[in-house]
Order: C-alpha cells, then structure tokens, then sequence
C-alpha cells in the first residue's frame, strides 16, 4: 500500500491531518451518541436514526483511515490479501448501509411534514426497528457477490497498491483481464443502492415540498422545512461527494490529486455530519445544555 504520498516531506502534515480527521470524527459522532442516549427528550424517530447514521460514520471511518494511520506509525506498508479484501468490504458495505439509512430517513421527514397528526402512529418503534436492521442487512449482503468474484481471481498486473486504502475500483484496475461479471455486477448494484434510494429520496422532497408550500404563513414554511434542513444538508454532501469522486472525467485528475481527493471525501462526511446536526438543531444544542448544566450541578 503506496499511501497518500511519496514525498518525505508531506509524511508528518500528512500523519496529523488524518489524526486530527479522525479523533474529530470519533469525537463529534461520539457527542451525538452521548446526548441522544443521555437525553430522554431525543429519543424519537429522527434521533434513533441519527445515532445509527453516527455509529456508521466511526466504522466507515476507522475502516479507510485506520491502516494509514498504522501505516505512518510502524512505517510498515505491507498488507496481506485477505486484510485488504476485508477493508473493501467492510468500506463498500458501510457504504450502502448510509444510503438505505438515509433514506428511511427522508421517508421518516415525509411522514413527520406530510402526515404529522399520524406520525407516532406510524413511525412506532417496531418500524424505525425494521428500517434501520434492513439498512444494516441489505449493506453487507449486497456486497458478498463481488467479494466472492474476488476471490476467484488469481491475476494481478502488479502487488502494489497506489492508494491509501483497498478501494475497490482501485483493486479492479490491478486485474489482468477485465472482469465483466464484476462491471455488469456493480452496474446492477449502483442501481439498487444509489440510484434507488436517491430517487426514493428525491421522492420524499417532492411531497414534502409541495405540502409546505401549501402552508399559508411564512413562518410555518419556514419552520416546517426547517425541521428538514439537516437531513437535506446530508444527503447533498454525501451524494455531492460522491459524484466527484467517482463520476468525475479520470484523463483530468492526476493519481496523487485522486488520492486526496478521496481523502477528503472519506473523511469530510463523518467529520461533518455531527456538526450538521449540531449547528442546525436546536433540539441538539437543548439536550447539550441540560446535559452541560447537570455536569455542573454535581460538580458544586
């Protein structure tokens, strides 16, 4: 595994910059997992996702940045066959869980804008139960297909891997041949779990537009697609991302300017998201603050 960089100089700015990413990434997901368990008032619907939308943030992160970081500290490179078959599912994975998740949660957004007299009927805790389990399930068993086709491949143009982690379309260019099963079968997938869910997203916006522009005040549109306006910062990040990374003409981005390129989206949407929801939820910063006035009540 090459690394970010080659250069002697970079190593160090390189070593804290994705330390300091990830201890804000471990930080920030782990503050929204402390308030949302501490706070009785946030345990509904919205924050039960957000708090699986956090814990898949730390393990996408510690998945892509881990290595690196090891790297960097032991100055060992090397990294066997099935360690790098491992990360890629596991970062392939954790993937497509955050798409299906954020999907249910724009249709909990729908439900809570379009339907709020049957909200607590609907989203129960049996249903937010099913979403967030078919979320987890259906990532990591859409990607045993492809780790298997892997598998079966015993040709590589070259051992050395010019990236900081085991990305798959990386890993694909190092075939000997061109694996159409595997083209056909990430075509097939990158249908069901990002175009898909993005259109059933793009849905959910459409009916909860239209019911807010059918509120007469402006202070209750307002109000109303404010209470949105976090999960629609998300998601245009990471879908806005991820169309930069993989969607982008390659004859125009260099190797090294590719791989920092995926650093920064590797590490910008889990380091974000926290602040997100922080910064735009007043229910956040609430429990924040009775949790920071409890602190300081039994300190004196």
């Amino acid at each position: 595994m090459k690394g970010i960089s080659d250069l002697p100089q970079l190593q160090t700015s390189i070593f804290f910059l994705v330390l300091v990413a990830y201890l804000i990434i471990l930080g920030g997901n782990a503050a929204i997992l402390l308030l949302i368990g501490h706070d009785r008032q946030l345990h509904t619907p919205m924050y039960y996702f957000l708090s699986h939308l956090s814990i898949m943030d730390i393990c996408y992160s510690t998945v892509t940045m881990h290595k690196t970081l090891a790297m960097y500290v032991s100055g060992d490179k090397s990294v066997s066959f099935h360690s790098c078959i491992a990360q890629m599912y596991f970062y392939v994975a954790l993937l497509c869980c955050e798409f299906l998740l954020l999907t249910a949660m724009s249709y909990d957004r729908y439900v809570a804008v379009c339907h709020p007299l049957h909200y607590v009927r609907i989203m129960n805790s049996k249903v937010c139960c099913v979403l967030s389990t078919v979320s987890w399930v259906l990532g990591f068993s859409e990607v045993i297909p492809a780790i298997f086709i892997i598998y079966d491949i015993h040709c590589f143009k070259s051992y050395e891997i010019n990236h900081f982690f085991c990305d798959l379309l990386v890993i694909m260019k190092l075939f000997c041949y061109k694996a159409s099963k595997m083209e056909h079968l990430i075509y097939v997938e990158s249908i069901f779990v990002g175009v898909l869910p993005f259109s059933l997203t793009l849905i959910s916006y459409v009916f909860i537009i239209r019911t807010v522009l059918r509120i007469h005040s402006s202070s209750g549109r307002y109000k109303t697609f404010y209470t949105c306006s976090s999960h629609i910062t998300v998601v245009s990040l990471l879908y806005v991302t991820l169309f930069c990374v993989y969607l982008r003409p390659t004859s125009s981005v260099t190797l090294e300017s590719d791989k920092l390129l995926m650093l920064f989206y590797t590490a910008l949407t889990p380091m974000l998201n926290p602040v997100i929801y922080s910064l735009q939820n007043k229910d956040i910063k609430i429990a924040f603050r009775r949790l920071m006035t409890k602190n300081n009540k039994i300190l004196l």
